[in-house]
């Protein structure tokens, strides 16, 4: 059997993270979406998985494709799976301890090098302006430095919060993405990373 082009393995990757996060696959359309592609693009890219062993397209109605591999196979597709470390707040800062939530399983074209990931979910709308919404899944690159405007997951007084990031003459300032929220201002922040990507929540 041929081995997967690199884009099959992301539309596969795809798949499964979609899967993951809503327990159903996705459509047609919305690989085509993703990809930026044409819907007989997509398709095609199915068919092929179909052909290769990787997926079941099942009938004619909608979200009725499966995968076909199990967990233990996406390494050996190029994927790496990335902990989903429970809730992060978009809003106000709200309490977070790293629970373990799953995986997300990422392409390892998408990652950089030599660094390390976690994903958490998105809790309210402070973001909204910067197209991060209510129970989308970020994916985050660990780091404990940021520059100014960077999107970081950070702590501030216990709590966890998304914002972006600007360092101010004596404090950080943390701003929303939505008018309807003031910025959070504190000496005691400590980065836990910068926002890679954002997987959208339907």
């Amino acid at each position: 059997m041929k081995d997967l082009t690199a884009r099959q393995k992301e539309v596969l990757a795809f798949i499964a993270d979609f899967i993951r996060s809503y327990s159903y696959p996705p459509t047609v359309r919305e690989v085509a979406d993703n990809f930026d592609i044409s819907v007989k693009g997509a398709y095609d890219h199915l068919a092929a998985l179909k052909r290769k062993g990787k997926i079941n397209l099942g009938d004619k109605r909608s979200r009725t494709m499966s995968l076909i591999r199990g967990d233990n196979d996406w390494e050996m597709d190029g994927c790496v799976k990335v902990p989903i470390l429970g809730t992060v707040a978009a809003g106000k800062p709200i309490l977070a301890e790293e629970n373990w939530e799953g995986a997300l399983p990422i392409h390892s074209s998408m990652l950089k090098k030599n660094r390390q990931y976690f994903a958490v979910r998105v809790r309210g709308d402070s973001m909204k302006d910067a197209g991060i919404f209510e129970k989308d899944v970020v994916l985050i690159q660990k780091q404990n430095t940021a520059r100014n405007g960077d999107i970081v997951v950070a702590i501030v007084d216990e709590a966890v919060t998304l914002k972006r990031f600007f360092k101010e003459a004596n404090r950080v300032r943390l701003a929303p993405e939505n008018s309807a929220y003031n910025p959070i201002y504190s000496k005691e922040v400590r980065v836990l990373g910068k926002l890679a990507f954002v997987f959208r929540a339907c």
